[in-house]
């Protein structure tokens, strides 16, 4: 609750003001059934009817004066919930951005968008309803207390049992409920799941007919969640029966002993009124603080689920200078010239022939059972292109996805020119390597918002520069609109290649120093892909291109390319090379083509 406690800080004043009001409301409520006994002991009694009238205006200015404290500290309690809820969101998202693949893969997409929207909002209610309540129904269920000790000592002893045997009931049932509350919540996290794979799913589960199997699925995870739900709300529903029965036994032992002592003279009648009026607001109160309990025990359910993502700490540890300046240092403490320093280790840096380097690295998901990559040692010159090819769950895209660090290696050492990669800041990474995923990714927005991501201070010219280079010129070229044509949600109105060609476009536009490109062609047909591949060729000297690719003919003209197996490095070199060495090289390609010249003529044409 620590995260909770300090923004309930900065929002001191609200929260103070909030249950203030709400106390001064309270005591209003207090004095209204003194004033009803008053008129029914003195006004009904002597027949007084402007004293009836005075003391009922005097009970309609404190219902006025009451209404506007509750207004008030509705006010106050809910900028103090709004401001709250609000800085947690921004707070939550921020985390969630530093967090890296991994954590990401580990907590995964739907609870983090559960842990955004409900469970920050039932945080929300949870403070609105404390500040508002938290105080104000003790404050009034003593003070009611108090009030019936004043009127009558022996019948206030109904209101301490009274009291004991609700408190009893409001917190044993918190108690049962509060951690079913956390489990409803995971449950949402499953249904959420369901549903979004189900959405993002649909055409592959319409395609398979696989739509009463999914409904199925689907159903399964929602009645676990009615089932919880039901089972908590039975045991939550039964606040108010048992609430109501304890305070209804209560106040008949208050009639029972209060007509004793109205026909005794020891109390007048307009007392016993009273003293029910206190049972019936200690009930209202009661009532209000076990709904009030129940909605702070899910959102106390709500806030520890929030905060284990909060303390979800990113694995990847970037430094605070990039590598020029640690080497910089080493060259000062040398005694050297302090004024070039960064400079000659920038130099040093660029004039490095080695790209990249993966020295013996292996690597291993979180709650793998074993290596997706083991012992990959190679090195990829300054302005090479790398082809990395092999079969289904080979590791083709861990491999590229370990050169921006989105994971760390298990063992092993990455080198970027001729530099560990753990001595590079996150930004000079981001803006030296340029990579295309495998799941085309647009934002809505227009084609220009989305080439921006690449470089926002690109002009018109760069971003047309990029788009013939990735072949998407002449179908943006097509669009009414042009670059400011409208992109919907995930480029829903694109098709697959087009949305390809605008993703790598969008990394051209970087104009990065190393370009990945992972099996991001695949939904192009032979001759775009064969003409994309002529035009990464024109690319500024030094540029050095991965290409993951289940196509040879994608990889032919590589100057290197890696051949993965089971995670493991099964051969590398040229094509022919691996044609002769690799028999896994060999099988893939004689998989895609018919042996003898034919390969080559349909090669060639496409080349």
């Amino acid at each position: 609750m620590k995260y909770l406690m300090k923004l309930m800080k900065e929002h001191r004043g609200d929260s103070i003001l909030a249950p203030l009001f709400k106390m001064l409301e309270a005591t209003f409520d207090l004095l209204v059934p003194l004033v009803v006994a008053r008129i029914i002991n003195v006004g009904i009694a002597n027949g007084d009817q402007g004293f009836i009238l005075r003391n009922c205006g005097l009970l309609v200015l404190m219902a006025l004066i009451g209404l506007l404290c509750s207004f008030t500290a509705q006010f106050f309690a809910s900028r103090a919930a709004t401001g709250v809820s609000t800085k947690l969101r921004w707070q939550l998202f921020d985390h969630i951005q530093s967090l890296g693949f991994a954590e990401m893969d580990s907590v995964g997409t739907a609870t983090l968008v559960t842990r955004m929207t409900s469970d920050i909002n039932q945080v929300q209610n949870g403070v609105n309803l404390f500040l508002r309540l938290f105080l104000r129904s003790p404050f009034v269920v003593i003070g009611a207390a108090v009030m019936a000790f004043a009127i009558s000592p022996k019948i206030a002893l109904i209101f301490v049992i009274g009291i004991a045997v609700l408190t009893l009931i409001v917190v044993g049932i918190m108690r049962i409920t509060s951690p079913q509350y956390r489990g409803i919540q995971n449950r949402l996290d499953e249904v959420t799941g369901s549903a979004r794979d189900n959405l993002d799913g649909v055409r592959v589960i319409r395609a398979f007919g696989m739509e009463e199997r999914e409904e199925g699925r689907f159903h399964a995870v929602n009645g676990a969640l009615q089932a919880a739900q039901f089972k908590t709300g039975r045991i939550a529903a039964l606040t108010n029966p048992l609430t109501y029965v304890t305070v209804n036994l209560c106040i008949i032992l208050i009639l029972q002993m209060g007509a004793k002592n109205v026909q005794g003279g020891v109390l007048l009648s307009g007392d016993v009124v009273a003293l029910i009026n206190y049972m019936n607001q200690i009930l209202v109160e009661l009532v209000k603080l076990a709904n009030l309990i129940v909605t702070i025990a899910k959102a106390i359910a709500s806030m520890k689920r929030v905060e284990q993502v909060l303390e979800t700490e990113p694995k990847t540890k970037y430094p605070e200078k990039d590598a020029a300046v640690w080497e910089s240092r080493k060259m000062a403490a040398a005694g050297q010239d302090p004024e070039t320093l960064v400079e000659k280790a920038g130099k040093r840096r660029e004039q490095t022939a080695e790209a990249v380097r993966f020295d013996r690295v292996s690597m291993v998901y979180a709650g793998a059972a074993g290596e997706s990559l083991h012992d990959i040692s190679f090195t990829a010159l300054r302005g090479q292109t790398i082809g990395v090819i092999g079969g289904t769950g080979s590791g083709k895209s861990t491999l590229v996805q370990l050169i921006p660090r989105f994971y760390e290696t298990s063992s092993g050492k990455i080198f970027l020119n001729g530099r560990p990669i753990e001595d590079w800041t996150k930004a000079t990474l981001r803006r030296h390597i340029g990579i295309v995923m495998q799941k085309a990714q647009l934002f809505s927005g227009t084609i220009r918002s989305n080439l921006l991501w690449g470089n926002a201070d690109a002009s018109d010219d760069q971003l047309w520069r990029a788009l013939e280079l990735a072949q998407a010129a002449e179908f943006v070229k097509e669009k009414p609109l042009g670059l400011d044509e409208p992109v919907e949600q995930g480029g829903r109105n694109f098709s697959g290649g087009q949305r390809q060609r605008l993703t790598i476009a969008r990394a051209l536009v970087m104009e990065p120093d190393i370009l990945i490109l992972d099996d991001s062609s695949s939904a192009l047909d032979y001759a775009t892909d064969a003409a994309l591949r002529r035009s990464l060729r024109t690319l500024p000297e030094g540029t050095t291109v991965f290409i993951v690719s289940q196509r040879t003919s994608s990889l032919r003209h590589a100057d290197q390319i890696l051949v993965l197996e089971d995670g493991q490095l099964a051969g590398k070199g040229k094509h022919d090379e691996l044609m002769e060495t690799c028999p896994v090289y060999r099988e893939i390609h004689e998989s895609q083509f018919r042996k003898g010249d034919e390969v080559h003529e349909q090669e060639e044409a496409f080349a």
